[in-house]
């Protein structure tokens, strides 16, 4: 029954879209007429300009772009600002806007429940479960996007973390040589590449745009959820708000970041045996009981 009812709107939607495009067609062709007869000679160039553009950029790309705009007025702003938050923690893939991306989810969403609905209909398991089927790929696409967007904001925080500490100390040798804590972090941006890297140079447009450096540091902490950025942004701030020299917050901060980095080395090494002996036991201990006490057992069963 579902097939059948996707089928039907398959045929609809295509003759639909068949007589759309013959009457957008016939109208582009009066339009094109019209601004021929009124329009002088010599701006008769426009539209062989026109002609050369591709398909693209005459049909699909100006309704994706009306498309988008008709869909970001039916989402909230603060719900944009939070998805936005999140884009930019995941380091905005694919170049996704907030409402790009909320279109992808619903096509997303589209797919995985037809897919669902098709699984369904083909195991012959009846509507009932080929709609359960059609609703378990819609929740999985949600799941999926979303899961995507966390793992690419932790791996984002992880990478910066490993940055840090490099990062660190040519930002303290900067300062110690005499520049001020912009011009050090501009000299570090421009010799290291990175995640890190990349968010201070942010970091550093906001300040010119007019941010204070208090703002403009802590959008860092919006974009990258690591608690190692969080307290050194933190110490920073503290220490231009108190007047404490930078150099010594810096180095403080690079020693315990170091510290925190081999606590946590040490912690990961003495997981590894507990970690290790499930596969011990399920995989290596009974290949070695049969290569060891097959052939006894063998010879055991011979003499009885």
């Amino acid at each position: 029954m579902l097939f059948y009812i996707s089928f039907f709107i398959f045929i609809s939607l295509l003759t639909y879209a068949s007589v759309s495009l013959h009457s957008e067609k016939k109208w582009i062709i009066q339009r094109r007429i019209h601004d021929f007869i009124t329009t002088p000679a010599g701006s008769v160039s426009g539209f062989a300009e026109e002609e050369e553009l591709s398909f693209y950029k005459r049909v699909i790309g100006p309704e994706w772009k009306k498309l988008k705009r008709n869909y970001q007025k039916r989402i909230g702003r603060e719900k944009a600002s939070k998805l936005e938050i999140r884009l930019l923690q995941a380091g905005q893939p694919f170049g996704f806007t907030p409402v790009e991306f909320k279109i992808f989810q619903i096509i997303l969403v589209i797919v995985f429940f037809l897919v669902g609905g098709v699984a369904g209909i083909l195991t012959g398991t009846g509507l009932a479960a080929s709609m359960l089927f059609a609703s378990l790929g819609a929740g999985l696409a949600l799941v999926i996007s979303n899961h995507y967007l966390k793992l690419r904001a932790q791996k984002r925080s992880k990478s910066a973390v490993k940055e840090l500490p490099d990062t660190l100390d040519l930002l303290t040798i900067s300062l110690e040589g005499g520049l001020g804590f912009d011009a050090a972090l501009s000299k570090v941006v421009t010799r290291k590449n990175g995640i890190l890297s990349d968010e201070f140079k942010v970091c550093l447009e906001e300040i010119r745009l007019g941010k204070t450096r208090k703002e403009a540091l802590s959008g860092i902490n919006q974009r990258l959820t690591a608690e190692e950025l969080k307290s050194l942004i933190y110490n920073i701030v503290q220490a231009e708000k108190l007047g404490i020299g930078m150099v010594s917050v810096l180095r403080v901060q690079t020693e315990d970041i170091r510290e925190q980095r081999k606590q946590k080395a040490e912690e990961a090494a003495m997981k590894a045996p507990i970690k290790m002996m499930f596969p011990l036991v399920l995989f290596i201990f009974p290949t070695l009981f049969i290569i060891l006490l097959g052939p006894a057992i063998l010879q055991f069963l011979d003499a009885f």
